[in-house]
């Protein structure tokens, strides 16, 4: 485990759910890869365009990493970006691939053993809470 890629990742959790986009895309690669159910989209503009109305935070639960793959375990919650209200919540898991030390992709899972299967980790590649 490099800590430096999991400092990557817990930098960029840690801007998201500040709601900083300046922050996060420091950390994040201009051509980054954030996939989704509709495909998969690129750069920097689709990130602040999310951070822009997802109204996302997350409390990291673990973290698994390997190489420049990191799955972080996670409750999530997403809230009406005008009015604070909770639109919903849900245990998730998110992959991150970290090159050159910013988050070059990211794809959100509905559970952690898609996540880990998706990155090529497993139970044997956790590395604790990391403390986010």
């Amino acid at each position: 485990m490099t800590s430096s890629t999991v400092d990557t990742v817990h930098a960029w959790i840690t801007a998201v759910n500040a709601g900083d986009a300046d922050a996060a895309v420091v950390v994040t690669s201009p051509d980054v890869a954030i996939v989704g159910p509709r495909g998969t989209a690129r750069g920097h503009a689709v990130l602040r365009a999310w951070l822009a109305h997802a109204g996302a935070t997350f409390a990291t639960r673990a973290v698994y990493v390997h190489g420049d793959c990191v799955v972080v375990a996670q409750h999530g919650v997403w809230r009406d970006a005008e009015t604070g209200a909770v639109k919903g919540e849900a245990d998730v898991a998110t992959r991150f691939r970290v090159e050159a030390g910013r988050v070059a992709e990211m794809e959100r899972y509905g559970d952690l053993p898609a996540a880990l299967a998706a990155a090529g980790l497993s139970e044997a590649d956790a590395a604790g809470d990391g403390g986010s």
